[in-house]
């Protein structure tokens, strides 16, 4: 059984979104690390991610929500991971980068409310963000995470993965099935190119705060293989 999980966050968040799921892990023995990244640059995110990693102390649950799903892909050939846990989550192939990844979305795919760059960040429309991202929140929980959301780099959405570390560890995939960021034809399209183990939950982009148990499920699952 591996005892270790790093939750890596995505964009226009930050790790305390992972609180309830942390608060599971915690309660199950599972030692939980949070990577705290800022999301200016792919190539920084994974190593801040690699530098959690060289502090555990054994085999790790590596989980990525989002854009933190190309973080996890880039930072996940460290030695101590044993297992990849995608929520909602981006994964690119050798090459490949989120900005790759949107560039022909599905027909018929809801337009993720994202602004236009300002000094080489993007954010999202607060007004919108609350449908786009966490529908299935409490107003007030989305409306903070709309009023906190941090700003994404260029160069985090176009950096491109070296070597992916899903080509080498077991995947699991959490597919939330009622995105309006990242579309679910496109996660479940992703899921299976991985080749990951899938489980699907009718769910905002925000399915680690809406459904932790969901998400914690996985993570078990990843951590039993």
């Amino acid at each position: 059984m591996i005892r270790n999980v790093v939750l890596v966050h995505g964009a226009w968040a930050d790790g305390s979104g992972w609180r309830a799921v942390h608060d599971l892990l915690t309660a199950d023995g599972y030692s939980v690390s949070v990577v705290q990244h800022p999301t200016v640059s792919l190539a920084d995110d994974a190593a801040i991610t690699r530098r959690v990693l060289d502090q555990q102390d054994g085999p790790t649950v590596l989980v990525g929500h989002s854009y933190g799903g190309a973080v996890i892909t880039e930072a996940g050939t460290h030695e101590k991971v044993a297992a990849l846990v995608y929520v909602a989550a981006f994964a690119p192939d050798q090459g490949e980068s989120v900005n790759t990844l949107i560039a022909d979305p599905p027909p018929g795919a809801p337009t993720p409310p994202i602004l236009p760059p300002v000094d080489g960040f993007l954010l999202l429309d607060r007004e919108k963000f609350p449908a786009a991202f966490a529908a299935d929140l409490p107003a007030d929980d989305a409306r903070f995470l709309a009023d906190s959301q941090l700003p994404w780099g260029l160069e985090a959405v176009g950096g491109p993965i070296t070597e992916p570390a899903w080509r080498s560890t077991p995947s699991w995939y959490l597919v939330a099935g009622d995105d309006h960021m990242i579309p679910p034809v496109a996660q479940r399209a992703m899921s299976e190119r991985i080749g990951a183990t899938v489980t699907e939950v009718a769910s905002s982009h925000a399915v680690y705060v809406s459904h932790p148990e969901s998400v914690v499920a996985l993570v078990r699952a990843a951590a039993g293989a």
